[in-house]
């Protein structure tokens, strides 16, 4: 895919205008946000033996919301920084940001203005969820804002201090399902927690190779991701234990009763395939095409292993088995 430019996005008319700014958000990443708010939604149907249509909708418009200003922010906080501008290993469209303002298809004011409007369109439609389900919806939402801003913002930075792995963990995984469950059951358990493990280590997973062809320019602008700090051949292994835990979670969500035995037959495959995908991790920068499907591998495991789980969790809910 080719990288954004002035002449295939540039232009003033409504449509074009529109376009560019939905794309600059990298839509195509929302499966990141969106699977696991459908899976703890099912989830908590599940417990409540009852489907809120209007609670999930204005979560959806929440999540999706403050994703896309997430992603916009990060673009803004890393050309500040001096992360993507200099990023000559980057992996388009996985590494090195949207190259938007690099490529001079938007400017650092008008993407910064942009993402602060998703997040303002995201914290309204989260107070109007607080009016239909109370006040604990302003706890999940002020952590969902929190890690969204401070993933790039300086000068917490939570990505440049060896935190922001654990950080979109938190954001994609077990903050969406758990609290897309509460809306739906009211209750929060340990369970809960479980069930949101393995998707939260996928797109970890996801993360943590992203970070593998930015090395270079994080280590220049003293960003230290944990890929930074382990090198490749420790990223590698570390990207395996990743996968390793969340089969283990899968593993434990089947032996506590939550999901029938046969939510582990999807996540045992996909966890081979992680290994396979291991193997790119230690390539040379200028090799960059196995770790590119490496990469696309990884977003397919954390894909097709939340959509196997949404299914099981699905059939559960509607036929009981």
């Amino acid at each position: 895919m080719s990288e954004p430019t002035v002449a295939v996005l540039g232009g003033n008319s409504p449509g074009k205008v529109a376009r560019r700014l939905f794309l600059s958000t990298r839509p195509k990443f929302f499966t990141a946000s969106v699977l696991p708010l459908i899976l703890g939604s099912l989830w908590g149907a599940l417990q409540a033996s009852q489907f809120d249509a209007v609670a999930f909708s204005l979560a959806l418009i929440a999540t999706v919301c403050v994703h896309a200003a997430a992603n916009v922010l990060n673009d803004v906080y890393d050309d500040a920084t001096g992360n993507d501008g200099p990023n000559e290993q980057r992996i388009y469209p996985y590494t090195g940001g949207s190259r938007f303002i690099q490529n001079g298809v938007m400017d650092i004011g008008q993407m910064a203005r942009w993402g602060w409007s998703l997040l303002v369109v995201g914290i309204a439609a989260g107070l109007a969820l607080t009016l239909l389900k109370g006040w604990m919806i302003i706890g999940f939402g002020a952590v969902g804002v929190a890690l969204a801003v401070l993933y790039s913002a300086p000068p917490v930075r939570l990505s440049g201090r060896g935190l922001g792995e654990l950080s979109v963990g938190i954001a994609f995984g077990t903050l969406p399902i758990a609290g897309a469950a509460w809306l739906q059951a009211g209750t929060l358990d340990w369970f809960t927690v479980l069930l949101s493990l393995p998707t939260a280590l996928w797109v970890t997973g996801i993360l943590i190779i992203n970070e593998v062809p930015d090395i270079t320019a994080d280590e220049a602008s003293n960003r230290r991701t944990l890929a930074v700090r382990f090198g490749r051949s420790g990223t590698r292994k570390l990207y395996i234990g990743v996968h390793a835990a969340a089969l283990g979670a899968v593993g434990a969500i089947a032996w506590y009763g939550l999901l029938t035995p046969w939510c582990l037959a999807a996540p045992v495959l996909l966890f081979g395939l992680s290994v396979k995908a291991a193997g790119a991790i230690p390539t040379p920068a200028s090799e960059p095409e196995p770790l590119r499907k490496a990469i696309e591998a990884t977003l397919g495991i954390h894909a097709i292993g939340t959509i196997w789980l949404i299914g099981v969790a699905g059939a559960t809910l509607w036929f009981g088995t």
